[in-house]
């Protein structure tokens, strides 16, 4: 079965209710969508925000999706325009022309990589993985499981509320809660960026 297949399979999944498929095709594309939307947007945050937002979209358009193209050609459609709407919406100019389907596909972020790749920004990561190592020690044990769960191993609200023998309501709150903690911890270093 090649990966359209297994696209279409989990788009059917999802317009019949299944919410799990969705989490599956968010996690197989998420890298690839904030990677495109930092082509549009420089702050890392704002690509994390504009990135849930294509997939939030991306959601509530998937009845009317109709499988005329392939699954990620569409999502990219999404979110390019997502970009491009939340330039607008902040008073900036997004760019006349638009990352080519062929560099977002293949995941081409050579130019992005060159322009990052200098000693301080190496630094500034360097210091932000420390930081945020810190700050994930640092909860309580409640939180730090559930963001460990969540972020690391990649499992649902629901995987983690069966794990952590909790409602999935108490796994948002702890995950919220964790977030807001090393956001908080991470400030200082991200300063106005």
């Amino acid at each position: 079965m090649g990966e359209n297949d297994t696209d279409q399979l989990l788009v059917e999944r999802v317009q019949q209710g299944d919410m799990h498929a969705f989490d599956l095709l968010v996690r197989k594309y998420q890298h690839k969508i904030v990677a495109l939307i930092s082509r549009y947007i420089n702050d890392w945050s704002e690509c994390e925000d504009v990135a849930q937002e294509t997939f939030l979209r991306a959601y509530r358009a998937m009845g009317g999706f109709r499988s005329e193209s392939r699954f990620y050609t569409w999502l990219y459609k999404i979110a390019v325009n997502t970009a491009k709407n939340h330039l607008v919406s902040q008073g900036r100019r997004p760019p006349t022309e638009d990352v080519a389907f062929e560099d977002a596909e293949f995941g081409d972020s050579g130019r992005s990589l060159r322009d990052n790749a200098t000693p301080e920004h190496e630094l500034l990561r360097q210091e932000m993985e420390q930081t945020m190592f810190s700050a994930v020690q640092a909860l309580p044990e409640d939180l730090r499981l559930a963001i460990t769960l969540r972020e690391v191993k990649g499992m649902s609200y629901v995987e983690i509320a069966a794990y952590m023998h909790c409602p999935v309501g108490t796994v948002r709150s702890r995950i919220f809660r964790a977030r807001e903690a090393i956001d908080s911890s991470l400030g200082p270093l991200l300063g106005d960026q």
